[in-house]
């Protein structure tokens, strides 16, 4: 795997309250002193942040192992750990070469129809674990969107309106601006970004941890 799609989420087990892993030190590198952890603050980016909840955009490729590892191990456990707290939204950033949007797209108009989830859930598993990585014709795209319990002609036609392709792009320029070096990478209210070496639970535990802690201080 290519440098930008290394990710430490892999190189952990995971275990609810982190119990027995290897605590690095987190020095804050945030220019609010409660918020701890590593992570860097975007000057030019608006926060977003809400009191008792944060935000947390993800930055991943449908193409990419560490990005299917994030979903299947990294937001099972932020939801477990902070539950209702934490609203987890995945943006469309593609570092693998060579492959088509078409799963981008089809998580773009499955989000308009109120399934985002569901599909991205699905189109992991059917890119990693089914190995269907190259096209995914109509008559493939027909069963993974009746899977999802959503109508296939709708579906279609929100395809062919562009729209999705259109705001598949829009993510990735955000992402290209904000300068993501990895997925996956998140961004936490907006404008706290946590990506490369800093993408491991522990520290993403402790960041999301103190800005909740910081809310109850205030």
């Amino acid at each position: 795997m290519k440098n930008r799609t290394r990710s430490r989420w892999t190189a952990v087990v995971w275990a609810m309250g982190v119990a027995g892993l290897v605590l690095a030190p987190l020095a804050a590198q945030a220019t609010k002193p409660e918020l701890k952890g590593k992570f860097e603050i975007l000057k030019d980016e608006t926060s977003t942040h809400q009191p008792g909840k944060v935000k947390v955009i993800e930055f991943a490729d449908f193409y990419c192992p560490h990005c299917h590892h994030f979903e299947e191990t990294g937001v099972p456990l932020l939801l477990k750990e902070f539950g209702n707290r934490v609203e987890v939204t995945m943006v469309g950033f593609p570092v693998i070469p060579g492959k088509l949007p078409t799963p981008f797209d089809m998580y773009e108009q499955a989000k308009m129809m109120g399934k985002g989830d569901q599909m991205k859930a699905v189109l992991f598993r059917t890119i990693h674990k089914e190995k269907l990585d190259g096209v995914l014709d109509r008559s493939i795209r027909s069963l993974l969107i009746k899977e999802v319990g959503l109508d296939v002609a709708a579906f279609e036609a929100g395809m062919e309106s562009g729209k999705p392709a259109k705001l598949f792009e829009e993510g990735r320029k955000w992402g290209e601006r904000i300068k993501v070096s990895s997925t996956p990478s998140i961004l936490l209210d907006g404008n706290i970004k946590v990506d490369g070496v800093n993408m491991t639970p522990e520290n993403v535990l402790t960041i999301i941890r103190s800005i909740l802690e910081a809310d109850v201080k205030k």
